[in-house]
């Protein structure tokens, strides 16, 4: 017969298993970590991107319905009245460039704090001009854009290769 072991003295199993459970945490930090900016740049950027690409009928030419959508249908809800958005013309512009641009600097990774506080400001915006729709859209928009301000574009980014370009040179 074995040694009798007593409830304070962990077994050479419990020690191994208790080993493999934090080894397995480890790697799914280490692979969430890596994994995890680049989903949450993407994820932000899509529904952006998608929105973008419906206001333009060619090369920098908006499309009548974008431009109506801002002069007709889109209003500010501010303290229980609603505002028609000043210059509505330049307004509309303003948001489909960056409804193209700032997704797209977010899906590679260029810019990636300022796209992603950008589209935070736009995510304001967009409540205060729709605001029922702040738990199923705007609520996930502004935690996403929040946490790539707060976590960076991670390594899969060209911030984080050009960063490393500068500091080797």
């Amino acid at each position: 017969m074995g040694p009798t072991l007593t409830r304070s003295e962990p077994s050479s199993r419990q020690a191994l298993l208790t080993g493999a459970v934090r080894g397995l945490i480890a790697w799914l930090a280490c692979a969430a970590g890596a994994i995890a900016p680049p989903l949450a740049r993407i994820a932000l950027a899509v529904p952006f991107l998608r929105s973008g690409l419906t206001k333009w009928d060619g090369f920098l030419t908006l499309s009548p319905a974008a431009q109506f959508l801002f002069e007709e249908q889109f209003k500010l809800h501010l303290f229980g009245h609603t505002y028609g958005f000043p210059a509505p013309d330049v307004i509309a512009w303003i948001d489909s460039v960056a409804e193209i641009l700032l997704p797209c600097l977010l899906i590679v990774g260029l810019a990636t704090r300022l796209s992603a506080l950008g589209l935070l400001a736009m995510t304001a915006v967009i409540q205060l001009t729709v605001p029922e729709g702040w738990a199923n859209f705007h609520l996930p928009w502004a935690a996403l854009a929040t946490a790539i301000i707060a976590l960076g574009p991670g390594r899969a980014s060209l911030d984080f290769w050009i960063a490393r370009w500068f500091a080797k040179g």
